[in-house]
């Protein structure tokens, strides 16, 4: 498991808000949970190099500040920019995310089998132009 470095790779093209296409990120009540369910996924056959914990202090730093003042004066038309402000809400609450690789709907149904396992406050999946709810 790595801790998230937020790259170019990992933004929009249009208006930089953080968007990894072809991942997944979770986000859990607490850090116990997070790094237990990646713990599960990397003994289920998932590398430990697609498998990145996210602590909230790293949700504030790297992936709250993507978007600003982005959606003045007009919202965006995407959901990008909200699905980071609830990132963000839940990270200033304590909870900690996982951003998993998920190349195709297969590896995100295996991985979700994990998940689901536990309490979990968020599942999103990025996919070109959809975030999917899972």
């Amino acid at each position: 498991m790595k801790h998230l470095v937020v790259n170019s790779h990992m933004l929009s093209s249009v208006g930089g808000a953080f968007y990894p296409t072809g991942y997944s990120m979770l986000m859990f009540p607490n850090g116990e949970i997070a790094r237990q369910v990646g713990k599960r996924l990397i003994d289920s056959d998932v590398s430990g190099d697609d498998v990145y914990l996210v602590p909230p202090d790293e949700i504030l730093s790297q992936i709250a500040p993507t978007v600003h003042d982005g959606d003045s004066p007009l919202p965006s038309a995407g959901t990008d920019g909200a699905t980071v402000r609830a990132y963000t809400k839940l990270a200033r609450d304590g909870h900690t995310g996982l951003l998993v690789k998920t190349p195709d709907a297969k590896a995100a149904e295996r991985m979700m089998e994990i998940v689901r396992t536990v309490p979990y406050s968020m599942a999103q999946r990025y996919r070109t132009l959809v975030i999917e709810d899972l």
